[in-house]
C-alpha cells in the first residue's frame, strides 16, 4: 500500500519499481545479487525495491536452511555492497515495517474473513506468523548489525496506516532536501567511508619485472596442443556436471600482447549457443549512470554457459586509475569490491579464471609498426595505443598493484 502510494504521488517517469518474490529460473542460475544488480535505479532516478537482498538471508535462518555463521556472512557482504553504493553517491533509505504479533493475527483474519480481501492471504503467511517470534529475533539482530551511517534503517510502525505513510513520505522528503542541499552547498558528495591509501611494503617487487618473456613454442608443437586442449575443452562443456557451474574469463594485458587471438582459439573450440564475448570499452552513458561494476553484473553467465571479457572490472585499477578517469578514493576502494564480487561469482559454482597477457616495451613497439605496414591490421592500431605507450611505467605500477 505505501508503495503504491508513493508512486502516485510522485512523478512516475523518475521511479523504477521492483518487487522481489522467490527467484525465477533465470535468478536461481546467477549469485543471488544478479537480480539486486539489474534493479539498480540509473542516477537521476528512484528505485523503489519492495523487498530486498536482506529478505533472502533472513527467512533461511528463520527456517534453519543456513546456519548462524552464513547469516553473518551474508550480512557481511550486504554491509559491504551498501557502502559501495553509498560511496557511488547513492542515497540508501531502509524502511522496517514492523507489527505486534496481536495486530498481524488480527489484519491476518480481518483481510481473510473479506471475500474482496481474501487473495491476499496465504498459506505461506500463515506459514511465516507461526515462526513470529524467530522471525522477531532474528531480523531485530539483522537491523542491528546493518543500521549504519550511510545505510540507516527507519522503523516504522504499520499498525496505522496513516502514519505509516506519512512516516515514510516525511523520512524520503527528508533525505533527498538534504542531499540536494549538501551537494549544493559543497558540489561534491562525499564518500562514506574516508580515502584508505594504498601502502606498499618494503618487500614489495615489481612482479612484471620477474617473468621470463624469452618462453617460445614451435608452430608444429603448438598446432598439436592447440588442437588438443580444443578437444578438452569441448568436451567438457558438454558434460552433464558443466550445467552445475558457468565459467567466467577474463583477460587483461599490455596492447598488442594477444588478448584477443587467444579469446579466438578458445572460442573455437565452443558451441556458439554457451558463449559471449564481452568487449570493455569507454562506458556508454547507461552504464556512466550506475557503480562501475553494474555493466559486469549484468553479463554474468547462467549455469552451463561462458562469458569471456575482453578487458574486465580490472580497467577501474589500471587504465580509469592511470588517466584519472577515477579519484583516487574510487580506485582505491576498487580492490575490496573486486574481491567481493569474484567471491561471490565464485562461492555460486563460478569458475573465474583471469589471465594477465605480457610482453616487453620493444615487443610491443615491434608489433604496432607491424600493425601500421599490414593492411588488414591497420584498424588495430591507434594514436591512442601510441599515447598510452608513452605512459608504459605508470601503467606497470598499477597492474603490479
Amino acid at each position: 500500500e505505501t508503495v503504491n502510494l508513493l508512486n502516485a504521488w510522485m512523478d512516475p517517469r523518475h521511479i523504477h519499481t521492483h518487487a522481489f518474490d522467490n527467484p525465477t529460473d533465470e535468478e536461481r542460475d546467477r549469485p543471488p545479487m544478479w537480480r539486486y544488480w539489474r534493479a539498480l535505479p540509473p542516477k537521476g532516478r528512484i528505485g523503489m525495491l519492495f523487498g530486498s537482498w536482506y529478505t533472502a538471508p533472513i527467512i533461511d535462518r528463520v527456517f534453519k536452511r543456513s546456519r548462524p555463521a552464513e547469516l553473518l556472512q551474508s550480512v557481511d557482504e550486504i554491509r559491504r555492497f551498501e557502502r559501495m553504493l553509498a560511496d557511488d553517491g547513492v542515497l540508501l533509505l531502509k524502511f522496517w515495517f514492523h507489527l505486534s504479533k496481536k495486530r498481524q493475527r488480527e489484519r491476518l483474519k480481518a483481510l481473510e474473513a473479506d471475500p474482496k480481501t481474501r487473495w491476499r492471504v496465504t498459506q505461506r503467511d500463515w506459514d511465516f506468523f507461526r515462526y513470529y517470534n524467530r522471525f522477531y529475533r532474528i531480523s531485530e539482530d539483522t537491523i542491528r548489525q546493518t543500521s549504519l551511517p550511510w545505510a540507516p534503517w527507519t522503523i516504522v510502525e504499520g499498525s496505522d496506516p496513516e502514519y505509516r505513510v506519512a512516516t515514510v513520505a516525511r523520512t524520503l522528503l527528508e533525505a533527498m532536501r538534504a542531499r540536494l542541499d549538501q551537494a549544493r552547498d559543497t558540489g561534491t558528495q562525499p564518500p562514506a567511508q574516508p580515502l584508505t591509501p594504498l601502502v606498499r611494503s618494503a618487500g614489495d617487487t615489481d612482479l612484471l619485472s620477474q617473468l621470463d618473456l624469452s618462453v617460445s613454442m614451435s608452430r608444429k608443437k603448438f598446432d598439436t596442443e592447440l588442437a588438443e586442449q580444443q578437444q578438452r575443452l569441448a568436451l567438457l562443456t558438454r558434460h552433464p556436471r558443466f550445467r552445475e557451474h558457468h565459467v567466467v574469463a577474463v583477460f587483461e594485458g599490455m596492447d598488442a600482447a594477444g588478448k584477443g587471438g587467444a579469446i579466438r582459439r578458445i572460442t573455437g573450440a565452443l558451441d556458439a549457443r554457451l558463449y559471449r564475448t564481452i568487449p570493455i570499452a569507454a562506458p556508454t552513458d547507461e552504464e556512466r549512470a550506475q557503480p562501475y561494476l553494474w555493466r559486469f553484473w549484468r553479463h554474468v553467465p547462467m549455469k552451463g554457459r561462458l562469458t569471456l571479457y575482453d578487458r574486465s572490472w580490472y580497467g577501474r585499477v589500471l587504465v580509469e586509475r592511470v588517466e584519472k578517469f577515477a579519484t583516487p578514493a574510487e580506485w582505491s576502494r576498487a580492490y575490496a569490491e573486486i574481491n567481493d564480487f569474484e567471491e561471490q561469482l565464485a562461492r555460486n559454482g563460478g569458475i573465474l579464471v583471469k589471465y594477465w597477457l605480457q610482453i616487453s616495451k620493444d615487443e610491443q613497439g615491434r608489433r604496432f609498426k607491424e600493425r601500421e605496414k599490414t593492411s588488414f591490421k591497420k584498424f588495430k592500431i591507434t594514436d591512442e595505443d601510441w599515447r598510452n605507450r608513452k605512459k608504459w611505467d605508470a601503467y606497470q605500477t598499477a597492474v603490479c598493484d
